[in-house]
């Protein structure tokens, strides 16, 4: 488990550098532009990058254990923290949303805690609850009823794109700890008009859609995204146009440096840059599934699985819908795209899967 612990690490570490580079790359003449400084992402993503190092080995240094002690205080932590966020004068508004809290040069998104505190609950649920988490009274309700009051706070803000996400890792756990299949097709069943919804029914939500099915239907307005997008891919071939020649950072692919920084990466290092990401997160999974099937007890073995499902399934949709496979979702690429709360609580997951891998290499 030595091994896997330091191929972890490497991995995340080729992935932050690589994000580094490419933030400075993607976002250095937009920073010019607004802040007359080409570094302005750079040196706040270095910060971002230093306190989540800092916190990640703060918490390979705590038996992972100790947590379960803390899966409810962190719950209800969590829910105060949704709940305040939504307060005119204490969340920060952005376009609309109002998903963050600003302090100083570091805006914290609540969102981000939710994930990690709804997997460390879960897992803690699943150890106490052991053959009543297969029952809906005492098993499926219970969690279903958190999962539902987090889910409603996020959407407040609105987020449904991490509310999806939160809700597919919750149902994958379930269905792990031998939750029937039949209880949670069910539940997905009975959500779909929900869903409807929330996504036809509300505007922008629905121009995603009808943009993703057909951007070309308006390319200067709601397809204009994913059609650059796909322009800065296809433009970069086998090697790309060289580091720092990208063409559709400027100006013309909006969230260059966030949530469209994998485009950036296809266009300036070509299709060996894409691969290679890739490659990187599919090592990450594999390393992922080592320890999950090495954790030295059932909490270690939920909350590993937990941890690996956020990151990859943020991973996986951000780089199809930079390559037009999902709609527009506006989940970050962990590890690589700008973004401060997101990034450290990346690091923090990475942090508690190597602590439960050398609790695993000496149980």
């Amino acid at each position: 488990m030595r091994t896997v612990r330091i191929h972890l690490f490497m991995i995340t570490m080729i992935l932050v550098s690589v994000g580094i580079v490419m933030i400075y790359s993607a976002s250095s003449i937009y920073a010019l532009e607004q802040y007359k400084d080409s570094a302005y992402f750079l040196k706040r993503h270095i910060s971002f990058v230093l306190i989540g190092a800092l916190l990640a080995f703060g918490i390979m240094g705590i038996d992972y254990r100790r947590f379960r002690q803390y899966a409810r205080p962190l719950l209800w932590v969590t829910l105060l923290l949704l709940v305040l966020v939504l307060i005119p004068g204490l969340g920060r508004e952005v376009a609309g949303a109002r998903r963050w809290f600003r302090f100083k040069f570091i805006s914290f998104q609540p969102a981000e805690l939710a994930a990690v505190a709804m997997i460390v609950y879960l897992s803690d649920f699943v150890c106490r609850k052991q053959e009543a988490i297969r029952t809906i009274r005492w098993g499926l309700l219970p969690v279903m009823t958190v999962l539902g009051m987090i889910s409603v706070l996020i959407m407040l803000q609105p987020d449904l794109g991490t509310t999806l996400s939160i809700g597919v890792v919750v149902f994958i756990m379930l269905f792990v700890s031998g939750v029937k299949l039949s209880y949670l097709l069910t539940i997905i069943l009975s959500s779909f008009p929900l869903l409807y919804v929330l996504i036809f029914r509300v505007a922008y939500r629905r121009n995603r859609i009808l943009a993703f099915l057909n951007p070309w239907a308006d390319p200067r307005g709601t397809g204009f995204q994913i059609i650059q997008s796909q322009v800065a891919l296809g433009s970069g071939g086998l090697l790309g146009v060289g580091l720092g020649h990208s063409q559709q950072k400027l100006f013309f692919l909006p969230a260059a440096h966030t949530d469209f920084i994998f485009s950036i990466i296809g266009e300036e290092l070509g299709m060996l840059g894409t691969v290679s990401v890739i490659l990187l997160f599919l090592l990450f999974i594999k390393y992922g599934l080592t320890i999950i099937k090495n954790a030295p007890d059932r909490f270690g073995y939920f909350l590993s699985l937990g941890l690996v499902l956020i990151v990859t399934l943020k991973a996986a949709v951000n780089i199809g819908v930079s390559c037009g496979v999902f709609p527009t979702k506006g989940l970050p690429l962990p590890f690589i795209s700008y973004g401060g709360s997101s990034l450290i609580f990346d690091m923090i997951c990475v942090g508690v899967l190597m602590n439960i891998a050398r609790a695993g290499e000496y149980p």
